[in-house]
């Protein structure tokens, strides 16, 4: 055997020693001949890889039936929520005393997660979480949930073996967050982007995966991954990412008066192509707030900002330059007042694939965004070349850029006659502006007609000057010989003549 050599000269110290070793001791657990190793539990090399590695894939095996039992229970729990959901009707204290019991719950699942005195106690108390109901089960899945972790299944299993180690990486990642619901979103933060670069490398160095396999892994379990964990992590309660929602909103909604004249944004809405992408860019600026995953956030800024480009070349007839985005998207968010726009981007931060941030166009688009919304936080008179006493009399609201009311109106007429009057002006504005859409349609009904006659007469000339004379037929050709009166004066035609030889 391997390492008989070293136990005999032990057996020989041993016995020099006046000690008996018994040489059944040094034998191998399993009884295979070969000497043990106390280091490894008794067994040899050979038998303790064998049952290093049924442990092992005991523990997939287990780990695959667990996370398959969590899933099934969690769409049992969800139809049986949908079933009920009519019946029920909590009170604000009942929700308040739910609230609070969760919250104990978990804290007392923490402390016995970190008290753990052993290994045993640690799986016994795994055993018991898994056995007592899930706190997922207590939520009401969404269907948005349950269709995004069908899809990430589906997904993994055309990765074969790398797709097993992904979907139970994923597993032990949402299962050890929600143990750490008590800590920051910074360290929330970290333990994410930690799991997305280890799992990105686990990919390429273990599996030897493509990077362009791995990048389109990575998308979906980030897809997974904050599908479930949004509800937590998104402007959460410990953090004041709502207090600067309301603060930018509040300030968007001071600023109602900018005008794009101001910004000297290079977009005219007259144009109606314009007006669509600008409106579509609009649209997609307030999406954003619909979606979970911070790559579908990310989308929807890379979509409004490519209808700001065409909206900038449509107006200029020539591409648009960074010079001319940034305004522009800044109009575009003051006129759109996105819903909880900080903490949008601050989820975004926290919780996006770093290599899409920091790369490509949605990084790009993502970082004038934030430079937008910096922007209107600063914005002051100097920024709209306005002087500092017309800048206070627009935010209080005392006079706007287009229209005076104090210049207007006396003080003591009433609201409705002002907002009538506002609604006249617009009628009038409007009225305006459909005359002079007539008048066009006239005038290019007129320039139709005489580029028609303009037309018509061109060729009339062009016929009067070179007319068509039409040839008659002409005669057939008749034979070379018809005209000959003289045929009978010719000579016989030749013929052949055969010599015999």
């Amino acid at each position: 055997p391997f390492s008989s050599c070293g136990r005999r000269k032990m057996n020989l110290k041993s016995e020099r020693r006046g000690i008996h070793v018994d040489q059944s001791e040094l034998l191998c657990k399993k009884g295979c001949g070969y000497y043990g190793n106390p280091a490894w539990q008794g067994f040899c090399s050979k038998c303790w890889r064998e049952e290093y590695h049924k442990a092992r894939q005991k523990q997939i095996q287990e780990d695959w039936e667990l996370a398959e039992r969590l899933q099934r229970e969690e769409e049992e729990a969800y139809a049986s929520s949908q079933s009920t959901q009519g019946a029920q009707s909590l009170t604000f204290s009942k929700f308040e005393e739910k609230k609070t019991n969760e919250k104990t719950r978990k804290v007392t699942t923490v402390k016995k997660f970190f008290t753990a005195s052993s290994r045993a106690g640690a799986k016994k108390a795994e055993i018991q979480e898994a056995k007592a109901p899930s706190p997922s089960i207590h939520r009401q899945a969404s269907i948005e949930t349950d269709r995004v972790s069908k899809e990430f299944i589906e997904f993994i299993r055309t990765y074969q073996k790398p797709g097993q180690d992904i979907y139970k990486q994923c597993k032990l990642f949402l299962d050890t967050m929600s143990h750490k619901r008590d800590l920051s979103i910074e360290e929330q933060s970290e333990c994410a982007q930690d799991f997305y670069q280890n799992v990105a490398d686990r990919l390429q160095t273990r599996w030897k995966v493509p990077p362009e396999k791995v990048e389109k892994a990575m998308d979906e379990v980030e897809k997974y991954i904050m599908t479930r964990q949004y509800k937590y992590v998104f402007c959460p309660e410990t953090t004041d990412d709502e207090k600067k929602d309301l603060a930018v909103q509040k300030r968007i909604r001071a600023l109602h008066w900018v005008t794009p004249q101001m910004l000297c944004v290079p977009v005219s809405e007259e144009i109606p192509e314009v007006s669509d992408m600008v409106v579509k860019a609009i649209t997609d600026i307030i999406e954003m707030d619909s979606k979970r995953v911070p790559r579908d956030k990310l989308a929807c800024i890379t979509k409004c900002s490519k209808h700001i480009f065409n909206a900038i070349k449509i107006t200029k007839n020539e591409p648009a330059s960074a010079d001319d985005f940034l305004p522009t998207l800044i109009y575009i968010v003051l006129k759109g007042n996105p819903p909880r726009l900080q903490s949008n981007i601050q989820y975004i931060t926290r919780f996006c694939n770093p290599s899409r941030l920091m790369t490509g166009e949605d990084g790009y688009y993502f970082t004038n965004l934030c430079c937008a919304v910096a922007f209107i936080e600063k914005l002051d008179a100097q920024s709209l070349n306005l002087s500092q006493e017309d800048f206070d009399r627009f935010m209080t609201g005392q006079t706007s850029p287009k229209k005076q009311e104090s210049d207007s109106f006396s003080p003591d007429v009433c609201l409705g006659v002002k907002q009538m009057c506002k609604s006249l002006d617009l009628l009038s504005q409007l009225n305006e502006r459909q005359e002079r859409i007539v008048s066009e349609a006239k005038k290019l009904e007129k320039d139709l007609i005489d580029w028609t006659d303009g037309i018509t007469k061109e060729v009339e000339d062009i016929v009067e000057k070179y007319p068509l004379e039409i040839k008659p037929k002409s005669q057939a050709l008749a034979a070379i010989d018809s005209e000959n009166v003289e045929n009978d004066k010719l000579p016989p035609p030749l013929q052949p003549q055969v010599y015999a030889g």
